[in-house]
């Protein structure tokens, strides 16, 4: 497994890193340390979950995959110097008003029940989840250098961040002397790409900033199980807005550079195309059991020649 920095940080993690937005949703508590258990002996020391994940499934309180994360530590004996793990804060944990968002109260309540949940004393990245036009910058980036400061936290880091925000940010950052954000986590991959490299991508490259992204497989469009005349395989709730005339002719490119390789799938070629960036660090996977991951880990081993990335990027760039 090939390990890569995070960012501006000592914290040196696997190139691909672990999500867990499924645990406790689409894979059960054992499923979940089944993936774990399996990720790690492979190799991946990089966790990322959110203390919301997965709230919006009925009777789930959010916490969940946090606390299976931390009850598989513990099981499993995992030395904590060696898993780096980072959680977000910003969703919704509750009905009151200040169970949401970036407000200092919030973001101090929230670190506490995450250390609970995860069973440690530290967390090595934490997230904003998302930006929050209703608190000033300023309150939200000197409660998380607060937490640097306690060691509750070590390092800060952001998601889903317009480019505008992420440079306030920085430049609030080091105006004040405090701790910044030291890597981006956006929304990227093959057939959603403006998003991220319009801006963002420039950014992260030259503050230094290191990007872990999530949905590189597109909500599983870029796994290779839809098809024009094939759309109905599994669940399309995070798939089908992928179905369109240009997207399919992404897929089709991917699955011929992937018989071009020998016979790789197409998870794993739009894997390989994103470590091919120098700017990228980790995609985060979120395999529901240990057939996907092990699918997810081929990618690894993979080095697309400069031709394959050209052909990839011609046939998705965004016009």
């Amino acid at each position: 497994m090939e390990f890569r920095n995070v960012g501006r940080t000592g914290l040196k993690v696997s190139a691909l890193c672990l999500g867990s937005m499924q645990f406790g949703w689409t894979a059960d508590e054992a499923t979940a340390f089944q993936v774990l258990s399996a990720a790690w002996e492979a190799g991946i020391n990089f966790i990322d979950t959110a203390d919301i994940y997965s709230r919006w499934v009925q009777g789930n309180p959010g916490g969940v995959a946090e606390t299976i994360i931390g009850k598989w530590m513990k099981q499993a004996q995992i030395p904590r110097g060696q898993v780096i793990i980072a959680t977000k804060v910003h969703g919704k944990m509750g009905d009151g008003p200040n169970d949401l968002g970036l407000s200092r109260l919030h973001i101090l309540q929230a670190v506490e029940a995450s250390l609970r949940r995860l069973q440690v004393d530290y967390i090595d990245l934490y997230q904003s989840h998302d930006f929050d036009p209703a608190v000033p910058i300023d309150e939200t980036l000197r409660a998380f250098d607060d937490l640097v400061r306690q060691g509750k936290v070590r390092y800060v880091a952001c998601s889903n961040y317009p480019a505008w925000r992420l440079m306030q940010a920085l430049w609030t950052s080091d105006a004040r002397g405090w701790a910044s954000y030291v890597c981006l986590q956006p929304h990227y991959n093959m057939v959603h790409r403006g998003e991220f490299e319009r801006e963002l991508m420039d950014v992260c490259r030259t503050y230094g900033l290191g990007v872990i992204p999530y949905s590189p497989l597109a909500g599983g469009f870029l796994t290779g199980k839809y098809h024009r005349d094939h759309t109905d395989a599994g669940s399309r709730r995070n798939s089908s807005r992928y179905f369109t005339e240009r997207n399919w002719g992404i897929l089709e490119k991917i699955e011929q550079v992937g018989a071009e390789l020998g016979g790789k799938s197409v998870s794993q070629v739009s894997l390989a195309w994103m470590l091919a960036n120098p700017v990228i660090t980790a995609p985060i996977v979120g395999p529901r059991s240990v057939e996907q991951l092990q699918d997810n880990l081929g990618a690894v081993d993979i080095k697309l020649p400069a031709e394959m990335v050209e052909k990839l990027n011609e046939v998705s760039k965004e016009v």
